[in-house]
């Protein structure tokens, strides 16, 4: 919750063009703990800045917002986010949780999701809840029947404005929104095939391709 420190088990870094490292430990309301280049933690308010060309600009319960060389970067629990150079594509790599799964939290049309990566899902998809919560009116998509390993549902095809998850954004993805049998937002492959995927060990990276 807001109202208490949040620890955070991985580190979780941006480079800036400069080559600066940051990582996020903890998030208090207004506040982070960050550990820059290795030195000692300190505790940054919103608005102030971090170091040289970099500002925190924004904390919620899962990430920290910062601005790096003028561009907004919002660093997940649970990832590591390398944005080393100017012009350099940019990357995000995830950690495998206990069951082996891939869990990132992102941002839907500028809301915030927890997404579970699925290359076997041909397209993003979302429960209708989260759709409605994230503002889509997904009744005028197109509908259309899948089947899932409970049957056929009726699913409603719509095109999402943009995905974020760390430093990597895309923009006019495809996605399915499903009224009943989807307990979580999937990151399917009209996400993913627009990345270079390079899985090592229990780590995930995907790279940016356009």
């Amino acid at each position: 919750m807001m109202g208490s420190l949040l620890v955070v088990l991985l580190a979780l870094c941006a480079r800036s063009a400069s080559g600066t490292e940051i990582g996020v430990i903890g998030l208090f309301p207004g506040k982070a703990v960050l550990v820059i280049d290795n030195a000692a933690p300190r505790t940054y308010s919103v608005g102030r800045p971090v170091a040289p060309g970099i500002g925190l600009s924004a904390v919620d319960a899962d990430t920290a917002t910062l601005t790096i060389d003028g561009k907004t970067r919002v660093i997940p629990i649970g990832s590591h986010v390398n944005h080393s150079l100017p012009g350099s594509d940019a990357s995000i790599t995830l950690q495998a949780n206990d069951q082996g799964h891939y869990l990132t939290p992102g941002r839907i049309n500028g809301g915030s999701i927890q997404m579970l990566v699925d290359t076997g899902a041909t397209l993003v998809a979302l429960p209708a809840a989260d759709a409605v919560r994230l503002g889509i009116d997904y009744r005028r998509g197109q509908k259309a029947v899948v089947n899932t390993a409970n049957g056929s549902a009726p699913i409603y095809r719509v095109t999402l404005d943009a995905i974020t998850i760390g430093t990597l954004t895309l923009t006019q993805v495809d996605a399915a929104v499903q009224e009943t049998g989807l307990p979580f937002a999937l990151l399917g492959m009209s996400f993913l095939s627009r990345t270079d995927m390079n899985r090592t060990g229990s780590t995930l990276t995907l790279t940016k391709r356009y």
